[in-house]
């Protein structure tokens, strides 16, 4: 398995040193040192971006860093590849442009927040509402760097999947509409708290968030004692069900009649030439605007099903995923070894040979993360298969972070022949009809674990 320029696999003794660290985060004043750079990450206040504002991030990344811009895998825009010296001009040049940046406190909306009658109300709201409390607060609280906020309005294109320190979704009860919230993991493991009114629900957030403050930078969502916050709500429980896995890819038509395309990138990265061809054909078909989606993707609302046929077939030939068929959209990577000092070896190799080999196990059923070291950047949720970088080999994460004690250990060079080993297993004992992630979940990870190891 080779990339060209740089080998699959690299030990630690030739692993660069870097100033990286988990629990970074990147933005305009803060850039991260990765391995192709320094990385800088935006995440606009409406979540939205036309395409004259897009192409021109677009032309930025190529004139001051090395072209590439990745969407992350909660729908933030990565620009790669820049210099101590690139840093400040390219930040004139995205503020050149007018867009209304999203600063501190990460509080995450779905992507078409606003735009589908399904959705229970519109959450940039009561998001707006709290992002401004947030700014208010004297003295400005300190945070963990990642802490995040996730105010879901109920809509088709939900954040379940996607984990957050305080988690806030729009719920119908007899009286009303409330806000239920819960605390750490996804929607499914998270811990439900109440359900409480929209009048109240900002005066709650802001007393977890004090208390989070004084506790220090390290305390996460997790770590919040609820036992003294006034009880305000509804009681709460969980319905503990398993989120659908949305992927941008393909056609997804809203309750109105309309429908948004949806493109999503392959292993995670897009080249500024081929996003600025992108927008050139976006404005052509009168697009409004581009939503970042999570796992990596755009998607773009307002077209009448002609129009989206026409954009998503443009943008197959670019190289953008545009089917949900692909087996590249179970697929969720890092930059590897060509990007990144933290990784053990090139991912973006892998998963070519990964979708080559075994495409019957991307069906789009489950994630396949390939994480190049445990920090697990490109999908920080647990996944039902990960391989991560580890000094001697790849290591088996099943049904967890990339964080998480691997169960099996492969051999730098013997992955192709595991996987297929893995395929084997899932031939033999699938049923007619059943999903490749229903199949891993009945085996178990024991039996995953030795089919890789060829036992």
């Amino acid at each position: 398995m080779s990339s060209g320029t740089a080998p699959l696999f690299r030990t630690a003794d030739d692993q660069p040193v870097a100033s990286t660290r988990r629990g970074v985060c990147p933005s305009l004043s803060k850039p991260m040192q990765t391995g192709d750079g320094l990385l800088v990450r935006l995440r606009p206040a409406s979540g939205g971006l036309t395409p004259a504002e897009l192409a021109a991030i677009a032309r930025a990344a190529a004139e001051f860093g090395n072209g590439i811009l990745e969407v992350t895998a909660r729908g933030n825009l990565q620009i790669r590849g820049l210099t101590a010296e690139t840093v400040q001009p390219l930040t004139e040049a995205v503020f050149a442009t007018g867009i209304d940046l999203a600063t501190g406190l990460a509080v995450e909306t779905p992507p078409l927040s606003g735009l589908d009658s399904a959705e229970i109300v519109d959450a940039r709201r009561l998001a707006a509402r709290l992002r401004q409390a947030v700014a208010a607060e004297e003295p400005p609280l300190r945070l963990a760097a990642k802490l995040s906020v996730i105010v879901d309005g109920g809509g088709p294109f939900s954040l379940d999947a996607v984990v957050a320190d305080l988690r806030l979704k729009a719920t119908r009860h007899r009286t009303g509409t409330g806000w239920a919230l819960s605390l750490g993991g996804t929607a499914e493991t998270a811990r439900p708290v109440a359900l409480y009114e929209e009048a109240d629900v900002v005066g709650v957030v802001m007393e977890m968030l004090r208390q989070l403050h004084g506790r220090g930078t390290e305390a996460r969502g997790r770590d919040i004692d609820i036992t003294g916050l006034p009880a305000r709500g509804h009681s709460h429980v969980s319905s503990r069900r398993k989120a659908a896995i949305l992927r941008p890819a393909g056609l997804h038509p809203l309750a109105d009649g309309s429908v948004v395309a949806g493109l999503g990138l392959a292993f995670c990265q897009v080249k500024s030439a081929d996003l600025l061809s992108l927008c050139d054909e976006a404005a052509r078909l009168d697009v409004g605007e581009f939503r970042l989606a999570p796992n990596h993707g755009f998607l773009i609302p307002g077209l009448d099903a002609r129009r989206a046929d026409q954009l998503l077939v443009f943008a197959a030939g670019l190289g953008f995923l545009a089917s949900p068929d692909d087996p590249a959209n179970s697929v969720s990577v890092c930059a590897g070894i060509a990007g990144c000092a933290s990784a053990f070896f090139d991912t973006h190799a892998a998963a070519r040979l990964l979708i080559r080999e075994v495409p019957e196990l991307l069906d789009g059923s489950h994630d396949l993360h390939l994480s190049g070291c445990p920090k697990g950047c490109a999908h920080p949720a647990p996944a039902l298969l990960t391989l991560v970088g580890a000094p001697l080999g790849y290591g088996l994460v099943v049904n967890g972070p990339a964080s998480h004690s691997p169960q099996a250990y492969i051999a730098a060079n013997d992955v192709a022949t595991a996987v297929q080993g893995l395929l084997s297993l899932v031939r033999t004992r699938k049923d007619a009809g059943e999903s490749a992630r229903s199949c891993l979940t009945r085996l178990g990870s024991a039996e995953i674990a030795a089919a890789l190891r060829q036992e």
